[in-house]
């Protein structure tokens, strides 16, 4: 019974993988792109490239609650295997870079990133915004690598 419990568990757990890494490419591919060149979809400026940055972050915030709760998943299930001899160096490696970068997104760089647009649109043409905003996407493409790992480790795993 646990056997066929676990197996359940590790379809949810790749799927859920799967729709973390899904969503974070298409928030980064897609949405970005669109709300950053608003002005080809709507044909005029209409927003400013500092309203556009407060959209974006909106889906951002969504996004960290989706990582959020895929950090809790990640920790317990690999936690589990890891309690039960089921370990690889590689496996936890990237849980460990999906947990640290998972949180550092949604509990570092967010918060900061929506101070200083609080601050106003003069903070968010400075240098330190600048900085921040380039740390956030290199944590998110470490997270994503991380998410990669994961799931071609565990479907490999499940597939024996």
């Amino acid at each position: 019974m646990m056997k066929k419990n676990f197996r359940i568990a590790t379809m949810f757990y790749l799927i859920l993988l799967g729709v973390v890494l899904g969503a974070g490419l298409y928030a980064g591919a897609v949405v970005a792109p669109v709300i950053f060149h608003s002005s080809d979809a709507l044909g005029s400026n209409i927003l400013s490239h500092y309203q556009e940055g407060l959209l974006m972050t909106q889906n951002f915030i969504k996004l960290s609650y989706l990582i959020d709760f895929s950090v809790i998943v990640v920790a317990l299930y690999e936690g589990y295997k890891y309690k039960m001899f089921e370990r690889d160096k590689l496996t936890q490696m990237a849980t460990f870079l999906f947990i640290a970068t998972g949180l550092m997104f949604g509990h570092y760089y967010m918060p900061d990133i929506i101070n200083m647009q609080l601050a106003g649109e003069q903070m968010t043409s400075s240098q330190t915004f600048a900085n921040v905003h380039k740390g956030s996407e290199i944590d998110f493409k470490i997270f994503a690598l991380a998410t990669l790992v994961l799931m071609i480790q565990n479907m490999r795993k499940a597939c024996k």
